[in-house]
């Protein structure tokens, strides 16, 4: 069984309302996201509590990519 992660992704600067998405992968730093038609580039993450089963609950920082 494949694991999900329950991800919040919360934009930096409040450029985006950010969003809450199951991801079959764990987000890395450095990883570009897209949101909508936006791209944001992965600062921080955090795990918000142990894993349950197959699923992981993920908190994720985001801010544009820099040019």
């Amino acid at each position: 069984m494949t694991a999900i992660y329950k991800v919040s992704y919360v934009v930096r600067g409040g450029s985006h309302p950010g969003a809450i998405l199951n991801e079959e992968k764990r987000p890395e730093l450095g990883q570009r996201v897209k949101l909508g038609a936006q791209e944001f580039e992965v600062v921080e993450v955090v795990d918000l509590m142990p894993a349950r089963g197959d699923f992981s609950f993920l908190h994720v920082t985001l801010q544009p990519p820099k040019k």
